[in-house]
Order: structure tokens, then sequence, then C-alpha cells
């Protein structure tokens, strides 16, 4: 595809989100009587969570776009500070996913958006944001990993870094070369606008090899690899990668596993330590200008306090400064 016919179709998705945030707005802006669901703390929590104070109505709640993985979470901020109903939420949360929602407030400059939570941007966002001069805030909230999927009925339970990295350059071919049978690998990606294969190329692949995945063995959505690795050819031979909270909070099929990297397998307790070796930050993002008494603003403001922090507990995640502090 040329840069011409790139740049239009990412015009016409951003337009599409921002349909979403004008949906979005219309659904928060139903009733409001319903207060926000109870918070319990985690069973390994000896103490009561803070408990959480809605400050702003459904009407004030600001544009928000995201990453498909993060839709839990934003329903639950939204539910938690405009005290409307988790399910009522849930049902308004639409996003254009990683690449669209940074463009969409940082290239188009859609005045609908005002708050991203979000992964990652791809490098080539990155770029047009620069070139556009757009100015954003943006601080870590939450920390998740880049996990690989398998069949599971594939012997092998573990790879290491090294190994991962071999298979996507197209060097490690067959499973039987790193302990498993003797099947053809076949390995999927994500499109180059995807957030997980922004995540992909970061922490793991880098500047070594990879080698380009054919149009079938590239899905266009999380839920299409998934979908493509429990179905392809029903046999044990398919590896892909997502995601963490998507897999674990939103979309999971049977008879996939996750496999564990260099012998750690990946969970809430081995993100939230760091042991498992493919963690990475989700952020939360505003514009520079954003006044401090800005619904957008409190909502950043609000997500570093205990109650902010309680929240994305209460959604699945874990949250970086319960980590970090």
């Amino acid at each position: 595809m040329n840069r011409t016919a790139s740049i239009s179709r990412r015009s016409f998705l951003a337009a599409l989100g921002l349909g979403t945030a004008a949906a979005l707005l219309s659904g928060c802006a139903g009733p409001s009587g319903s207060s926000a669901p109870a918070s319990s703390a985690p069973a390994s929590s000896p103490a009561e969570p803070p408990a959480v104070e809605p400050f702003l109505t459904p009407e004030e709640f600001p544009g928000v776009d995201g990453s498909t993985a993060c839709i839990p979470l934003i329903a639950q901020i939204i539910a938690d500070t405009t005290g409307t109903d988790l399910t009522e939420a849930q049902s308004a949360v639409n996003v254009s996913t990683t690449a669209y929602a940074w463009e969409n407030m940082g290239v188009y400059d859609s005045e609908l958006i005002r708050l991203l939570i979000v992964y990652e941007a791809p490098d080539y966002v990155k770029e047009e944001i620069a070139q556009a001069g757009t100015q954003l805030d943006q601080k870590a909230i939450g920390r998740d990993a880049l996990v690989f999927i398998v069949n599971q009925d594939n012997p092998v339970q573990s790879l290491t870094l090294d190994q991962l990295r071999e298979i996507y350059a197209g060097r490690i071919t067959n499973w039987k070369e790193v302990g498993g049978a003797d099947a053809p690998i076949v390995a999927f990606q994500r499109g180059e606008d995807s957030g997980s294969q922004t995540l992909f190329r970061n922490l793991l692949i880098g500047d070594g090899d990879l080698m380009e995945a054919p149009t079938e063995l590239a899905p266009a959505s999380m839920g299409g690899l998934v979908d493509s690795i429990a179905s392809y050819n029903n046999s044990a031979n398919a590896i892909g990668f997502s995601v963490y909270y998507y897999i674990d909070q939103m979309y999971s099929q049977p008879g996939l596993r996750l496999l564990a990297v260099e012998g750690v397998t990946p969970s809430s307790d081995t993100i939230a330590s760091q042991a498992y070796p493919l963690c990475n930050d989700f952020y939360a993002v505003v514009r520079s200008s954003a006044a401090a008494n800005s619904p957008e603003r409190q909502v950043y403001d609000w997500l570093s306090t205990d109650q902010g922090i309680q929240c994305i507990k209460t959604a699945g995640y874990v949250p970086y400064f319960s980590v970090e502090k």
C-alpha cells in the first residue's frame, strides 16, 4: 500500500473514532442515579479499599479513546468517576484502537477526544504527532505484558526470549527445534498499526530481524488473531501474541494456553513483580493545554490517587503506582 492510500485509510478510521467518541458521550449522558458498584479489595490485601466518590456527571465525562485491551478499564473509570452503572458504562465504550486513538488526539486534533487510555504509539504515529507539533502529557497508570499463545496440545511449555526471536526471524521453523513435535511453526503477527505489534517489536524484536508475515498470518484484530490460532488446521503448530489483559479480561478461546517465557508464566502477580520478562506500561494521555479544572485533567490526576489506583485494581489490572510506590 502506498503512503497516500495509507493516510487515506487512517483518516477514514479516525473519522470512525470521532463517531465512537460522540456515541460514548451520548451513552454516558443517560441515567446517573445508580451508584458505582462497590469495590472489593483483592484477597491478598488486608486493608479496605478507599471509598470511590464520583466527581463528574456523566455529561461532563471527557470524550475518550484508546486501546482495545483497555476497554474494561475505561468502563470502570467512567463508572467510578460519574456514578454510572458499570453495565451501562461498558455498553457505552467504543475505541478506535491504539494507533488511531493517538492520531485522533495528536494528529487530527479531534475536539471530541480529550482523554486517552492507551498503549504505546507505533513509531510512525510518534513521528506524525511530532510533525503536527501537538503537545501531550502522558503518564503510566498500569502494567501489562506481551504474551504468546499456543494450542493446548502443543507440548512446548516455555520458550526463551532468544528462541522467540529466532522463530519470528524465520530461523527456527520447526517445533522439534525447541523440544516440541516434528511440525512446522506457523507464526502469526499483527499489522503495523496494531498496539500489540508495536509492543512485540519494542519488547522482543528491537533492531533484530523480523520475517514478513503473509496477510493470512496477520489478522486485523486481536480477536481475529486468537480465533486464527484456535482454528488453524485444528493443529498444534500455530503461535501468536497478544497483551495479557486482552486474553485474561476480554477474549479467550477454548483449546489455547499461554506460554511461559524464560520459565515464567504470565499472571497478574508475575506482571506486578516484573518476574515475567515482557512487561510493559500503558498510559493516560491528555493535551498539555488541558486546564487544571477540565474534566480530562481531573480524571488524569485522579488516576494517580488512592481511589484511582483502586479503580485500576477493581477493573482487574495491575496499577503502575502501587508497584512503584
